[in-house]
């Protein structure tokens, strides 16, 4: 008997009825989670939170200003771990051995402490080196140069590098090991190739992860109030200690971090499918080329 279905039988098959199956424990679980969603918005709204206070307060200057130091912070940091984080992975896949160790020393030692204890270190460098700078030269105290920003810039910064190598470093190996020694055979330096070729095909894997890496930079500045920065978290904290409006001064900060962190995935999303779409257009450009008559 052939397995295959003769033209007498596909009348057969297609008054076969079709039966919809019921799914009830999808309607359990939506039922359920609109229960608990309803629960938490009757919660907030009955609870004891002054709702005029939360408004009054989002746009204090105070705030304004905590802010704008939050995302200063953000954007410096995040611009000095690219560029260790650069420095790191090439001295990672660099064939020198001591620069290999001295890169996996860096990393290894940064990624394996907490964020909060490289900002006191930091903070308090001046109980070890008390003096910073070239004798003869330029010599200043090191707790008069070590103020609460440069601390913050340089824990968070320097912490963030070692985790950026990572990713830059995955990036960097996943390009074709084929592109790299075409370009070098026709006469491209070792830096032409990792600017030309390797960077720029690199940079759509490194994309998303150093996107994250964003977000999380943005929320990991809030442990700078440890050394007395002015981010909004301790800006926020200062103002509740005086007038114990502590949830309404929590969901200010709330707001300002909640439409930040949506602006950057916008942002990050954009970016995602611009880098794709040239990718796209870069890979489907290279049949018509061969295709071409000689």
């Amino acid at each position: 008997m052939s397995a295959t279905t003769t033209d007498s039988e596909l009348p057969v098959l297609a008054n076969v009825a079709r039966v919809k199956l019921s799914h009830p424990s999808r309607w359990v679980v939506a039922i359920a989670c609109l229960v608990g969603l309803a629960l938490i918005v009757r919660a907030f709204a009955l609870g004891q939170i002054e709702w005029t206070f939360v408004g009054r307060f989002l746009t204090a200057q105070a705030i304004v200003t905590g802010f704008a130091n939050t995302m200063l912070m953000t954007i410096l940091a995040m611009a000095l771990g690219i560029l260790l984080g650069l420095i790191a992975a090439l001295m990672r896949l660099s064939v020198n051995p001591v620069a290999r160790v001295v890169a996996g020393a860096y990393i290894w030692f940064f990624r394996g402490t907490p964020v909060y204890l490289q900002l006191l270190l930091w903070f308090n460098l001046a109980l070890i080196f008390p003096t910073m700078g070239i004798p003869g030269l330029w010599e200043a105290r090191t707790v008069d140069v070590m103020t609460p920003f440069l601390a913050a810039l340089l824990g968070l910064g320097v912490c963030q590098g070692a985790y950026t190598a990572e990713v830059i470093r995955a990036g960097i190996t996943s390009v074709d090991a084929g592109q790299v020694e075409a370009a070098k055979a026709v006469g491209m330096t070792g830096p032409q190739v990792m600017r030309h070729v390797v960077l720029p095909q690199a940079l759509r894997v490194i994309t998303p992860p150093i996107g994250n890496e964003v977000i999380g930079m943005l929320k990991h500045t809030s442990l700078a109030a440890v050394i007395s920065y002015n981010e909004i978290m301790h800006t926020a904290s200062m103002i509740y200690f005086v007038n114990n409006r502590v949830i309404e001064m929590l969901i200010v900060c709330s707001i300002y971090y909640l439409a930040t962190v949506t602006l950057l995935s916008i942002g990050q999303s954009w970016l995602e499918r611009h880098l794709g779409r040239a990718a796209r257009r870069t890979s489907g450009a290279a049949p018509a080329i061969q295709g071409e008559p000689a």
